[in-house]
């Protein structure tokens, strides 16, 4: 069997069972039999238990089964489908890309986005996380005449915005002459002009969990002393059921509806990032608390307002 064959078997087994929640082998293979892939022949229980350990050390995602209520089979670790993982984002690229192979003939009405370029990198990247290497990059900042020098430890890889960006660790013990530095910098793929894997070996924190570090922050901006805070907006329109379906935070709730409105809270550090996203939203998003950032999403507002020539505190012309 061909391997796209065979990930298309182990996408499909994941959505069946991941879908059901609990479902039986016997109810496995009806539903197989419905689909194109099995030409009318069963699914052998000898290929199940393959697809179940391909897919265990492929995706992370094991396959466990409930023995006291009817052998019915569910995902052992189903929470990191519903979370911003690894697994939940190959398990979605994946199965797209499965749909839309098999509509090959409608390519061009079906557009999608795709990630800023560096993209060239992030097996060397992946690569230097394995070994535990740190890397030596070549490293362009946006309106700097030239590229810097930079040796770190990779530590994690984010996508957030289309952009690919790598958590780097800087360590150098203290000497003599100065005190120990350590501290962490993001940096985006698309400015880096090259990178090489070193020989130097290094020992990423136990403590450390990538998820847990960017938590409280909205994207790509952390630890730049912005502290976390309760944050209250206001979606007017279809807006409240956008932020419905697409939650700007983890953290969000919706503590109120009204008419034409709903109220969410949010608990995260508002930085410059999530900023602009506010301001993003336009008219249709209010922030109600706290006031200094209903204070800066104003003016930012007025700011831009201003650039176009209108005045903001006279109504524009009809």
């Amino acid at each position: 069997m061909k391997t796209y064959t065979k990930f298309k078997e182990y996408i499909w087994l994941v959505n069946t069972i991941h879908k059901a929640g609990r479902i039986t082998f016997a109810e496995i293979n009806d539903r197989w039999l419905e689909t194109e892939m099995s030409e009318g022949i069963p699914l052998a229980r000898a290929t199940f238990n393959r697809h179940k350990d391909a897919i265990e050390d492929i995706f992370g995602l094991y396959i466990d089964c409930d023995r006291q209520n009817g052998y019915k089979y569910y995902i052992g670790n189903d929470y990191v489908l519903r979370e911003d993982t690894v697994q939940n984002w190959m398990l979605s690229t994946l199965s797209v890309s499965n749909v839309i192979s098999e509509g090959l003939s409608l390519q061009d009405r079906i557009l999608l986005e795709t990630a800023s370029s560096g993209g060239e990198y992030l097996s060397l990247v992946i690569e230097a996380m394995k070994k535990s290497v740190r890397v030596k990059v070549s490293y362009q900042r946006y309106g700097a005449d030239e590229p810097k020098l930079l040796d770190f430890e990779p530590y994690c890889i984010k996508l957030f915005n289309k952009r690919w960006y790598i958590l780097a660790h800087f360590h150098r013990d203290a000497t003599a002459d100065r005190d120990v530095d350590d501290y962490f910098g993001m940096f985006a793929f698309d400015r880096i002009k090259s990178l090489e894997l070193t020989d130097v070996k290094f020992q990423i924190a136990p403590d450390f969990d990538a998820a847990e570090y960017f938590s409280e922050n909205y994207g790509v901006l952390v630890h730049d002393g912005t502290l976390m805070e309760r944050i209250v907006i206001r979606a007017y329109g279809k807006e409240r059921y956008y932020l419905r379906d697409l939650p700007i935070h983890n953290s969000q709730q919706e503590i109120e509806e009204g008419d034409d409105y709903s109220d969410f809270e949010l608990k995260l550090r508002p930085t410059y990032d999530f900023i602009c996203h506010l301001v993003g939203l336009g008219s249709s998003v209010q922030v109600l608390s706290p006031d200094w950032l209903a204070d800066e999403v104003r003016d930012m507002h007025i700011d831009a307002a201003m650039m176009y020539g209108i005045s903001p505190y006279k109504k524009k012309r009809e």
